[in-house]
């Protein structure tokens, strides 16, 4: 069996270049030309670590997944409570609308909108984003249940896929160029359907 010479670069670094191009392109608009000089490649090099183009957006939502969740989490750990962590989640997408960069939204919904489940695989990575994403929201409405800021009735998963949803409206919206001060009032309302 015939073995590939070994790698010469760094996978994680190329990973993340091509990630950034997805999401300010998008998948279709991303040329491979345009993926290799990111990822400062060779075409035989890129075929041999990632295989195709789909596989490595594949690859690059995972990445994109894992290192939200992984954000998420710290961010509910450090958090004073359940609630401030989602005040925060909410209010700080009208900060995107300030910042100097133009907002991109999120991948993954960017990518549920690009392939509207054309393609089975992508639809799988983007279901298992969402499952993955919404299992932070459900801790985090768990915990603001056991501190009294939130009902104890109200079905936990339900708000969470609630408050993913509104996210996920609101990083669309803040990429269409909505103004922080609609955002604000938006996420206002939003943590009102928590009470």
């Amino acid at each position: 069996m015939k073995i590939g010479r070994p790698l010469e670069f760094d996978p994680d670094v190329a990973l993340e270049r091509a990630m950034q191009v997805f999401w300010r392109q998008g998948y279709a608009a991303t040329s491979l030309q345009q993926l290799l000089e990111a990822m400062d490649l060779s075409k035989s090099s890129f075929y041999q670590a990632f295989g195709s183009k789909q596989r490595l957006f594949e690859r690059c939502i995972e990445h994109f997944r894992d290192d939200q969740v992984h954000r998420l989490r710290q961010a509910l750990e450090q958090a004073g409570s359940g609630r401030v962590f989602l005040e925060q989640c909410l209010h700080t997408l009208a900060e995107e609308a300030r910042g100097p960069q133009k907002p991109r939204g999120c991948l993954i919904m960017n990518t549920a909108t690009e392939f509207a489940g054309r393609e089975p695989a992508v639809a799988q990575q983007v279901a298992t984003s969402i499952e993955r994403l919404t299992g932070v929201f459900v801790a985090a409405v768990q915990r603001a249940q056991a501190e009294g800021d939130i009902p104890a009735g109200h079905d936990a998963p339900v708000l969470a896929r609630y408050l993913v949803s509104s996210i996920g409206g609101l990083r669309t919206m803040v990429k269409a160029g909505a103004p922080p001060e609609t955002v604000h009032d938006i996420a206002r309302v939003v943590m009102t359907a928590l009470r």
